[in-house]
């Protein structure tokens, strides 16, 4: 059974298939999203150029896949905490709660005596057991939040993203983000969740799914299976 014929083409020529399917007899065929193009095809442009219908702001790139839904997002995120800030936050957490709790108790004797916290000072020092775990914690920290920006500058997916069938890459030609535009997307996020987490919202409504640091790094998310 032949295929449907594919939107027609805005800038003349055969129509264009859909992404996946291949062109018809005689015609090359579209190289996907994030690949070189080959002999007789332009080079991939941003949205709103090459293979973009005029008047669809925030229309997709010709050949590239499906953006990927807010909930798969938040499903790679949360397999990401559990399989890997687990462990390092508890065990930062089992150095940190028991000292905070002995300085709260500190603080509220002095607030018993009138004595403000700047002017108390019976705070207890935390012990070596605490400092050492506290110590630990941050450095596993630290270093799962570099092999997570690794993944995502390299392959465009850390292990929760992979299970969940999505990655991220450069908005304009599909391209890995690269280590350093990884490492800046991880601390812009900061700035997604100060306001009421807003920022990490935003692609429930965004015509390209993007938090805004998404926005800020020229990254978008896509369905990696589909």
């Amino acid at each position: 059974m032949s295929q449907p014929p594919g939107p027609p083409n805005p800038y003349g020529g055969p129509p264009q298939q859909p992404y996946g399917q291949p062109q018809p007899p005689g015609i090359p065929q579209q190289p996907a999203y994030g690949q070189p193009a080959g002999y007789g095809y332009p080079p991939q442009q941003p949205y709103g150029g090459y293979g973009t219908p005029a008047g669809m702001p925030g229309a997709l790139p010709y050949g590239m896949p499906p953006l990927a839904s807010w909930g798969a997002r938040l499903g790679a995120l949360l397999l990401d905490l559990l399989m890997f800030n687990l462990i390092p936050t508890g065990i930062f957490q089992a150095g940190y709660l028991p000292h905070n709790v002995k300085v709260q108790d500190a603080v509220n004797d002095c607030a018993d005596r009138g004595i403000s916290r700047s002017n108390c000072h019976d705070l207890p020092a935390a012990t070596g057991t605490q400092v050492t775990l506290m110590v630990i914690g941050a450095i596993l920290g630290f270093a799962v939040f570099l092999f997570l920006v690794y993944r995502e500058g390299k392959t465009g997916q850390t292990p929760g993203k992979k299970i969940v069938g999505i990655r991220i890459l450069r908005e304009h030609d599909g391209s890995a983000l690269g280590f350093w535009r990884a490492f800046g997307r991880r601390l812009a996020h900061i700035l997604d969740g100060i306001p009421c987490f807003l920022g990490y919202l935003w692609p429930l409504w965004d015509a390209k799914n993007q938090t805004w640091a998404d926005k800020m790094t020229s990254s978008v998310v896509i369905k990696d299976q589909f």
